[in-house]
């Protein structure tokens, strides 16, 4: 599979290929850690991997061609499993890039800031959700009184209100179902706008955009690496930044969607103060 774009900015390609880089070496250091290499319950004949990178230059990338099929529970569970391991082989710091990379980041067209932060929640403010709160009052996806509200959102968030003692993981960054595709061995990741992250982040937008089996893809994840008490509620709080990407270009139903998970953000706030 070959996609072209002669006008796509300078490091597009190439960042896409470090990040599935990046992803692919991560699952395979996670299997080597796995006791005895032996596969969990279901993953016999199903496993997690990223699409093969075959060649990428400047405004061109070429992958390997994936023959789909469908879903199954059994390939949904190997997929949560495969991607607790991945968020597990770590980054560098939240907002790292993919070791090696040294360009700019993107999530779909729009540039992503680099970051090393050692504290989630002030990276995710200012790097993952602001930067798209401009684009999307001034496309009028967003109205001046839900921006307050995003804003009152990002200010308890940044504050620290969800940080904890969850290292960098190595997310995909922008894995919505789309970005799934499902293969006769099991899922296969593409299209990653990867970087050091929290792991919830991942799992939240799976669950924004819909996921075939979501149920056993959680139940996979928790096998191999639990999530910590309360992750449902924090949802809203990592669905912020996809939201804010679509908000920014993709229609006012976006901007809708986005205050009302900063209102959802404002009530959980509320609630640990209670």
């Amino acid at each position: 599979m070959v996609k072209e774009n002669p006008l796509a900015p300078p490091g597009f390609f190439e960042a896409e290929a470090a990040g599935l880089r990046w992803l692919a070496d991560g699952l395979a250091e996670a299997r080597a850690e796995e006791p005895g290499g032996a596969s969990a319950p279901g993953e016999a004949s199903a496993r997690l991997r990223v699409v093969r990178v075959a060649a990428v230059e400047p405004g061109r990338i070429e992958l390997e061609r994936i023959d789909e099929v469908r879903p199954t529970p059994e390939a949904a569970r190997a997929m949560g499993r495969g991607l607790a391991g991945l968020h597990d082989a770590g980054a560098a710091a939240f907002g790292a890039a993919p070791d090696g990379w040294h360009g700019p980041l993107f999530i779909g067209k729009r540039q992503m800031p680099v970051a090393s932060e050692r504290a989630w929640g002030a990276f995710f403010v200012r790097d993952r959700v602001m930067p798209f709160l401009a684009p999307a009052l001034a496309a009028g996806y967003l109205r001046d009184d839900e921006a307050v509200l995003v804003r009152r959102a990002c200010d308890a968030i940044a504050g620290g209100a969800f940080d904890d003692d969850e290292p960098p993981a190595r997310i995909h960054g922008d894995l919505w179902n789309g970005n799934v595709l499902w293969a006769a061995d099991g899922p296969v990741l593409i299209d990653p706008a990867a970087h050091g992250g929290h792991r919830e982040t991942d799992l939240a937008m799976l669950a924004l955009f819909g996921c075939p089996y979501l149920d056993e893809v959680v139940a996979g994840y928790e096998a191999g690496h639990p999530l910590r008490p309360g992750w449902r509620e924090r949802v809203p709080v990592h669905q912020l930044h996809p939201l804010a990407v679509h908000a920014a270009g993709h229609g006012r139903g976006y901007g809708v969607a986005l205050a009302e998970a900063a209102e959802a953000v404002l009530q959980l706030v509320a609630n640990r103060r209670e």
